[in-house]
């Protein structure tokens, strides 16, 4: 069903993007329990699943229904672009619980038996101490089941940004919008999100739109949050196909005997661009010689460079692409 944003002049000019570090752990949370999220993931599950194994998730996987209401509050839109977890759940721990509990109360009556469980049964009794022990689990998620990987996952996250926010420079908003999925309608200054959880409407007022993507969230385009949270449209990230594909084992042999294996798996790293240290995570090499890699490849041409936020981004040039695509 659809989810229907009507925009005013002042809301375009306040669409943003950003990651949240505490939206990939909810949607991994997610993502462990719902079968059908797998096929992408299967090399990060087997690498988590004995430790995500010792987590009983299932007061927040009560608050996560099929379809219908997800509380806002275990989630917030992030109040910037690179926010990091500590901050953002630091925000859930500040939940006000009276806010918490009507939160809960809609999620736990989308899902079956939620409301008569003994863990919904205690979280609407003491909403308060719901919001902790909930903030609690997601922390422990974040350090078992995300953090590990977070080099990586951000790397692919800020890539999304930095390719959106030039196609937006690029081609506008409405063109931009079909480009992030065909999910996302544009037509009378509204943008319909088809495919969401219910059929609601809402007028931005001023608000603004939040843009950010998500490694976990696939196949799902999510549009939402009430008040008091900022309106948010959240989509799959570009590029999670390669996502936990190690680059090493696709280098050509004969580009490695070109370049030498360690500046070609380099090069065969950057299907989407990445920065210096998510490189070297993600290559087990030592940043110092990541970064000497990087500049003689792009010396050669092989490279273009392009700063966003606190780092660099590296992405090959056609020339790049023509080598790397050569086969092994």
């Amino acid at each position: 069903m659809p989810f229907h944003l009507h925009f005013d002049e002042s809301d375009l000019l306040r669409v943003r993007f950003a990651l949240s570090p505490l939206w990939e752990t909810q949607e991994a949370v997610r993502t462990l329990n719902r079968p059908a999220r797998h096929g992408y993931h299967l090399p990060w599950l087997r690498r988590i699943g004995r430790d995500a194994a010792g987590l009983d998730l299932t007061p927040l996987w009560l608050l996560m229904p099929d379809a219908g209401y997800n509380p806002d509050f275990v989630c917030p839109p992030p109040l910037g672009p690179l926010a990091t977890f500590a901050e953002e759940i630091a925000g859930v721990r500040a939940t006000d619980p009276a806010t918490a509990r009507a939160d809960i109360e809609l999620a736990l009556a989308d899902t079956p038996g939620g409301l008569r469980s003994d863990a919904g049964r205690r979280m609407l009794a003491d909403p308060g101490r719901a919001v902790q022990e909930l903030a609690d689990l997601l922390e422990q998620a974040w350090h078992v089941m995300v953090e590990p990987h977070w080099p990586r996952l951000r790397a692919l996250l800020e890539a999304d940004v930095a390719f959106h926010s030039r196609r937006l420079a690029e081609v506008g908003f409405e063109r931009l919008l079909g480009d992030i999925s065909p999910q996302l309608r544009w037509a009378d200054s509204t943008l319909t999100v088809a495919g969401t959880r219910g059929n609601h409407s809402r007028v931005l007022g001023g608000q603004g739109l939040v843009l950010m993507p998500s490694v976990f969230a696939w196949p799902d385009v999510i549009g939402g949050y009430e008040a008091p949270w900022q309106p948010a449209v959240i989509y799959p990230a570009r590029g999670i196909g390669g996502l936990w594909t190690e680059p090493g084992g696709t280098t050509p042999d004969a580009l490695a005997r070109l370049l030498g294996r360690s500046r070609a798996d380099v090069l065969c790293a950057l299907g989407e661009p990445a920065g210096t240290s998510a490189l070297a995570h993600r290559l087990s090499l030592a940043v110092s010689s990541v970064s000497e890699h990087l500049s003689v490849l792009r010396a050669a041409g092989l490279l273009t460079s392009r700063r966003y936020g606190h780092q660099v981004l590296y992405e090959r040039t056609p020339l790049g692409i023509a080598l790397a695509a050569q086969e092994a």
